[in-house]
């Protein structure tokens, strides 16, 4: 979408560029040093890459490191593993954990153990074949929530005891809760009760744990999502040694909430392999998942109606001279996955339109470099009170105005509490402007991406945060950036917005540019360590990488 033209308010940019040197080491120094005070402290950390399980005491079955994993190979007892101090209280432990076999028992589960006192006194957040549970022992259920584990795939567990409140988290989404107060410190643990299992990157924290939500599953999405509005405080850092890349194939972030993203799950699956039998299965009402077989060419629109999910097939399947629309419905619950897209001249590739729940996932995005900024619109824009998106593991490459979030500064009484975003490990390169460029929204989240080549000339940017919008921008890597983020000073025509920076590694680029302080987010994620984010987008992110 093209953004809307309004008065200049600022004729000189050279003034802008001198203010945000001396604001951006001004508001640095003021945020690491608040940042320092909230950090929480590691208690303990294992990733068994040095071959063995020092410091781990064993309860029944069988274990063994390997390959820089710990695993309990049998199915016919209750096995655990314990480490760490009788003495701790909060904590927060996480790990992750593959189911290898279950057993048949009625106990059956595999997780981690927070505050164990014994083998026989303990908490727990394990995964069953049909649920992920929260259990005082191994076999107490405290709360329960629907989950499908499949054996053979790794999940990253969390569970944090604070007081008498107890919170388990699945990659990132907090699914249980319950309270109980029997046990108030104890040592971390690792459980696999009648099920084999494989165990890594156990870290143990002091971090206080989230508030608890609810034991039951996440409802199905409302009509209207409510609006979230935490405190106005900024989020404390993710501490502890390098945690493992969220997995490229699970949701997390701001479409995660208010109800979640499921796409066409629970519908029929069709193949379509040319552009018109594409166009007419993603206008039809009702659920489906639609697997693109093919590179598909046509021009025009394509408004894809809620409940749909549209894959790519392969590494090379996708559309080009389409606009994928997506708009006017709450909730949209659509997701575009593993698709090649190919920028469309004088309008957006992917436009998100006051609709809300949609995932954006494992994409290639682009077009070509033309004299004209305008020849080609947004690759992905997000306007007009467009909400619960995350854009994730996707590659934006050779573009000129890559990702709006928030059309125009004169649109504050639609915007205003919508526009929330998750832009988390993608790979934007040679993408001169908007990657995002926002308004309005908060919190915006922007971390663990990777940033390179966007030096066209002394106007390139990154990221930049205008009309009071709200981000944070974490852990990602900018390299050869001729300016990594806007905020206090504005930018063109737009007033000033707020920005939080941590943790970012900037080679060769100009600084991000900070200003005041953001909401805290209502999801939980790890951040992974920035000294593996380039790798890890490069190897992850795109289409054929699932």
């Amino acid at each position: 979408m093209q953004e809307a033209q309004l008065p200049t308010r600022r004729s000189d940019r050279r003034v802008r560029v001198a203010l945000a040197v001396g604001l951006s080491v001004a508001v640095t120094a003021l945020v690491f040093t608040v940042g320092a005070v909230a950090n929480a402290a590691t208690l303990f950390s294992d990733d068994f890459n040095d071959g063995n399980a020092n410091g781990w005491t064993t309860s029944g079955g069988s274990w063994s490191v390997s390959s820089g994993v710990y695993s309990q190979s049998g199915t016919s007892a209750s096995a655990k593993a314990l480490a760490g101090s009788t003495t701790w209280t909060t904590v927060t432990v996480s790990a992750r954990v593959r189911p290898n076999t279950f057993s048949t028992s009625s106990s059956r589960g595999v997780g981690i153990a927070a505050r164990a006192q014994s083998t026989s006194n303990f908490y727990a957040l394990v995964l069953t074949p049909n649920s992920v549970q929260i259990r005082k022992g191994a076999t107490t259920a405290l709360a329960s929530a629907a989950f499908s584990a499949t054996t053979g795939t790794f999940y990253t567990l969390t569970l944090s005891a604070t007081g008498s409140s107890l919170v388990g988290r699945v990659n990132g989404n907090q699914l249980v809760s319950a309270s109980d107060s029997s046990f108030t410190t104890g040592r971390a643990g690792l459980l696999a009760n009648f099920t084999a299992g494989s165990f890594d990157d156990v870290v143990v924290s002091d971090a206080a744990g989230p508030a608890p939500t609810t034991t039951a599953p996440p409802p199905p999405p409302p009509t209207t999502p409510p609006p979230t509005t935490p405190p106005p405080t900024t989020p404390p850092p993710t501490t502890g040694p390098p945690p493992p890349p969220p997995p490229p194939g699970g949701i997390i972030g701001w479409a995660t909430q208010a109800g979640g993203t499921t796409g066409g799950a629970g519908g029929p699956t069709v193949t379509v392999t040319n552009w018109t039998d594409l166009r007419t299965q993603a206008q039809t009402a009702g659920a489906r998942t639609i697997l693109v077989n093919g590179m598909l060419a046509g021009s025009g629109t394509i408004e894809i109606t809620a409940n749909k999910t549209i894959r790519g097939v392969g590494a090379n399947s996708g559309v080009s001279g389409t606009t994928l629309n997506i708009e006017d419905m709450s909730p949209a619950n659509v997701i575009i996955q593993n698709m090649n897209i190919r920028g469309v001249p004088g309008t957006d590739a992917i436009q998100i339109e006051n609709a809300d729940h949609i995932w954006i996932d494992h994409n290639t995005l682009s077009s070509t470099i033309e004299s004209d900024p305008d020849f080609y619109d947004g690759l992905l824009d997000i306007t007009h009170a467009g909400d619960y998106v995350t854009v994730s593991w996707n590659i934006f490459r050779n573009h000129w105005k890559n990702s709006l979030v928030g059309h125009s500064d004169g649109n504050a009484g639609e915007d205003v509490g919508h526009l929330r975003v998750t832009y988390h490990h993608n790979w934007f390169d040679r993408v001169f402007e908007r990657s995002p460029r926002t308004r309005f929204g908060e919190t915006i989240h922007v971390f663990n991406n990777y940033y390179s080549n966007i030096l066209n000339d002394s106007a390139s940017y990154a990221i930049a945060s205008t009309m009071n919008a709200g981000l944070l921008v974490e852990a990602n890597v900018f390299e050869n950036v001729q300016q990594a983020c806007w905020s206090a000073s504005g930018y063109a025509d737009s007033d000033p917005g707020r920005l939080v920076a941590r943790n970012n590694s900037l080679t060769n680029s100009g600084p991000c540019e900070v200003n005041g302080s953001v909401a805290a987010l209502p999801y939980g994620y790890t951040a992974e360590n920035v000294g593996t984010v380039k790798s890890s987008v490069m190897a992850g992110a795109g289409a054929g990488r699932i």
